[in-house]
């Protein structure tokens, strides 16, 4: 029996990763008392946050010595700083790793945000990040833009495991469960083993209300006001409705038989922008089996202090978030457009922070010299 509301959601199937890594957390053993305290099983990274961590305490001075020692460039520098992390990181998750069959355990590093359009530029840094953390229970962190899609093909073909991101609409997420299996049938043409291929799709949900509440207000009708704060779990659950249903197909199945692993659905963006919601709302309101929520800290803290973990509160409600999208239509709300702007903020807010890292280690390493 679950003795606090993480423990409940994750026996609830939810596998509760941590949006956030920094030297610091491994090296202070903080994260191995989440782990231990707050049944955290997996970590993802994205550029905002290794922008962050570097930026803050010494745990990164020995090393950007050495490499200002070594004249090292700074590409190079963020390079090595961001694979040594995610290593380590991956060090600390092996048990999980071995515990869950491959399945948790996991520690997402991103591809240079510059190449988001670029699917030849992401699939040969996708290669070059996995030879470098050379861990099994690591995952690349893809964009799901249209040249994205082409890069998860061949990168899952080739046998690496993908965390795909910036998924906010039902049709792109359509497309990335197609470059899933594609993928997988290329591998399995190759003669890769399909079990030790993990993927996850990264399906952003507080990004989704905050765009959709600002057309909501715009609007101001009373039909328009009363759906405020219902588009993001509702997308989301639709999200899961047709993650269940694409993996069911035959072909998928035949994957399955052959080995393969359901790409799982992640709910990321979990934290809640509007400070007059429940702190947990991304959290309680999409528990079902077989899915990840990657938490800020300050949602894993709620979760764990007050969350409400009512078991399974997607796969029955399916024709009430569809009533919430064709109500959205109905008051003058553009899904397709607010999804496709929420892709290219996504990207765009990606590169601004990694040219911030960038920035950061140049001027470190500046220092140091």
């Amino acid at each position: 029996m679950s003795t606090t509301p993480t423990a409940a959601l994750s026996q609830a199937g939810v596998s509760i990763w941590l949006d956030d890594l920094s030297r610091q957390r491994i090296q202070t053993g903080d994260l191995d008392r989440l782990i231990s305290e707050r049944d955290v099983v997996g970590v993802t990274t994205n550029p905002t946050i290794f922008a962050t961590a570097l930026s803050q305490g010494e745990a990164y001075a020995a090393q950007l010595h050495e490499l200002a020692a070594a004249d090292t460039n700074v590409d190079d520098a963020v390079f090595t700083i961001t694979t040594d992390d995610v290593r380590d990181a991956s060090d600390v998750f092996r048990p999980i790793f071995d515990r869950t069959g491959g399945v948790d355990g996991r520690v997402s590093i991103e591809v240079a945000p510059d190449l988001a359009h670029d699917a030849a530029g992401t699939i040969a840094s996708a290669k070059a990040l996995w030879t470098t953390v050379d861990r099994p229970n690591a995952l690349i962190k893809i964009p799901a833009t249209v040249e994205g899609l082409d890069a998860i093909r061949e990168v899952i073909g080739a046998g690496i495991s993908v965390n795909v991101t910036l998924i906010f609409s039902l049709d792109r997420y359509r497309q990335v469960i197609e470059a899933y299996l594609a993928g997988l049938e290329h591998a399995q043409a190759a003669g890769i083993d399909l079990s030790t291929i993990q993927s996850v799709a990264s399906f952003f949900v507080s990004r989704v209300d905050t765009e959709i509440d600002k057309r909501l207000d715009a609007i101001g009708t009373d039909e328009a006001l009363a759906l405020k704060s219902k588009a993001g779990v509702a997308n989301a659950r639709l999200a899961y409705e047709l993650y269940e249903q694409v993996f069911a197909s035959d072909r998928a199945q035949a994957l399955v038989a052959a080995g393969a692993n359901h790409q799982r659905p992640l709910w990321a963006s979990t934290g809640v922008k509007d400070p007059s919601l429940p702190d947990t709302l991304y959290v309680t309101e999409l528990v079902a089996g077989g899915i990840v929520n990657t938490m800020p800290e300050k949602t894993l803290e709620a979760t764990f202090d007050h969350g409400v973990v009512e078991g399974d509160t997607i796969t029955g409600n399916y024709a009430g978030a569809a009533e919430v999208l064709d109500a959205l239509a109905a008051v003058g709300v553009d899904y397709d457009d607010v999804t496709a702007l929420l892709e290219r903020e996504g990207v765009e807010k990606f590169i601004v922070s990694w040219h911030e890292l960038l920035d950061t280690v140049r001027t470190a390493l500046e220092a140091a010299r």
